[in-house]
């Protein structure tokens, strides 16, 4: 084994690599995390957390990360700010290549992630967390009795809006095309809810707000018609982009097996991937849930998976 081989190597820093983390640690494994550029994850850009079990109070999401990531460091898990840019998974130790510099571990643990599809618009970054949010499951809570606007048109957006339902007094669906790509069954659902209406042949081309004092809020969005060219400025209270989401997985790409959008595929009851002693956590490998606390029992897992790989591997 090359000298700097490590029991575990955790790949993705949200819940789900952090939890992996502080179970491999406290099994003293010592497993070494590469963060990647977004440490903490998703849950960094959203504000307040409310639905963690054990902050009644609510948390900041990267306040969260915080915490977890000091209890697996208190446990021996270390932390390195980097991203993985190369892997080889075709032998063990396996190979990971960050900042120029090779690592080995005897086994791995994915958790790189997904990424909320955006507009790419500059204001939408702006008030993210401010208004603009990715996860209706999330943040619906905070927008009670307030008009949003859901953008897209697949089973994503009519589910975001649908369950937005339950807060808002109104919901707009802004969708580019003139009909639904979301299957029939969710379109009746969206069709005859009094509380949703639709926006045909449209896109939003700006999120506008104001900053009071240090204080910003979203005031509405700009919408272009696709077909007349027309921009109106449309007054709502948040934007809830429903545009689906993509798996951080282009690295692993013809190596570990995944769906047609690039989820990682997992064995049944386990986070074991096609590749024995390569396990998947969190959101790269679920398409379903996407929530924190999931994502942390799939770390936990992961984790468990990885040490009793171990066991029968030494």
């Amino acid at each position: 084994m090359p000298d700097n081989t490590h029991k575990v190597i955790i790949i993705g820093s949200g819940p789900a690599g952090l939890t992996a983390a502080l179970y491999a640690a406290r099994a003293s494994l010592n497993p070494i995390v590469f963060e990647g550029i977004q440490p903490g994850g998703q849950l960094t850009i959203t504000t307040e957390v409310e639905n963690y079990p054990g902050f009644p109070d609510g948390i900041m999401g990267p306040e969260l990360m915080d915490k977890i990531r000091q209890q697996a460091q208190k446990f021996g898990a270390e932390s390195i700010f980097q991203q993985v840019t190369e892997i080889d998974f075709s032998k063990r130790p396996f190979k990971v290549v960050a900042d120029g510099k090779t690592y080995f571990g005897e086994t791995i643990i994915v958790s790189t992630g997904a990424t909320a599809k955006l507009l790419n618009i500059p204001s939408e970054s702006e008030y993210m967390g401010y208004g603009v949010s990715a996860c209706a499951t999330c943040d619906g809570f905070f927008f009670k009795n307030q008009h949003v606007v859901v953008v897209g048109g697949g089973d994503t957006a009519i589910e975001e809006a649908s369950f937005l339902t339950k807060f808002a007094s109104k919901v707009t669906i802004v969708h580019r095309r003139q009909e639904l790509r979301a299957s029939k069954v969710m379109q009746q659902r969206a069709t005859s809810n009094p509380k949703i209406e639709f926006m045909w042949d449209s896109v939003v081309e700006e999120v506008l707000g104001k900053n009071e004092g240090g204080r910003k809020s979203l005031t509405g969005v700009r919408l272009k018609n696709v077909k007349t060219g027309t921009l109106t400025e449309f007054p709502c209270d948040g934007l809830f982009l429903g545009i689906g989401h993509q798996p951080n997985t282009s690295l692993f790409r013809g190596v570990l097996d995944m769906d047609s959008v690039g989820y990682l595929v997992t064995k049944p009851h386990s986070t074991a991937t096609n590749i024995p002693g390569v396990f998947a956590a969190g959101d790269v490998a679920d398409p379903t849930y996407r929530q924190a606390v999931s994502a942390a029992g799939t770390g936990c897992m992961a984790a468990i998976d990885a040490e009793r790989f171990l066991t029968h591997h030494h």
